[in-house]
């Protein structure tokens, strides 16, 4: 990597310098090359669990841990330059927010981005993780935060594993359920942002809010 550059190196090898280290019968980088072609993809592989990559020979959990650490961390990136200096303008910039966040999840996950009076992010919370149902996401669990910390208004995020980000007949629901609570709190709902592969969708921007 310090003769050739990082761009040079293929994703095995990458894997192999965070790894650091095989066993006495497999090399660090065949053990790259095993995780490779069980994931086939780095999305997979990044969505995989601890306890899942654990188990594939070599591994264990120490590895397992600084591999997802790795990922988590190319993830953190992408959404780093997003501070109290930053509005959220555009259903666009939600999404390319919380893109590298939620893209490749195999499970669904609701969370409520805190925005102040500018519409400057305070925070983001996860509130679910599962099947999205209205019975799971009460508006107490969403305004509690809300209330704590003063936001403004508030906009609601979840993905879809399928990758198809079109709403369902619950998410709508759920939507419609949460707009009328904040509008009777006096913290309005701006937008629900579903992510799925690479595309997202827009309940406001789609008229539908």
């Amino acid at each position: 990597m310090e003769k050739y550059g990082a761009h040079n190196l293929s994703n095995a090898e990458l894997m192999a310098i965070i790894l650091r280290t095989g066993t006495a019968d497999l090399s660090v980088l065949a053990m790259a090359n095993l995780l490779l072609a069980k994931y086939q993809t780095l999305q997979r592989l990044a969505a995989a669990s601890i306890s899942e990559l654990s188990q594939i020979r070599g591994m264990g959990k120490s590895k397992a841990i600084q591999l997802l650490a790795a990922f988590e961390l190319g993830k953190r990136l992408h959404t780093s330059e997003f501070t109290l200096e930053d509005a959220f303008s555009s259903p666009q910039e939600v999404a390319r927010f919380l893109m590298p966040r939620l893209r490749f999840l195999d499970q669904e996950n609701f969370l409520v981005l805190h925005l102040n009076t500018k519409n400057r992010l305070l925070s983001a919370e996860t509130i679910t993780i599962g099947t999205l149902d209205a019975s799971l996401v009460h508006p107490r669990e969403v305004f509690k935060a809300a209330l704590r910390q003063s936001s403004a208004s508030l906009i609601l995020a979840h993905n879809h594993p399928s990758g198809d980000p079109r709403p369902s007949k619950e998410d709508l629901q759920l939507t419609r359920r949460l707009k009328e609570s904040g509008e009777l709190i006096g913290i309005p709902i701006l937008d629900h942002v579903i992510i799925g592969n690479n595309q997202y969708f827009s309940l406001k921007e789609e008229g539908m809010l």
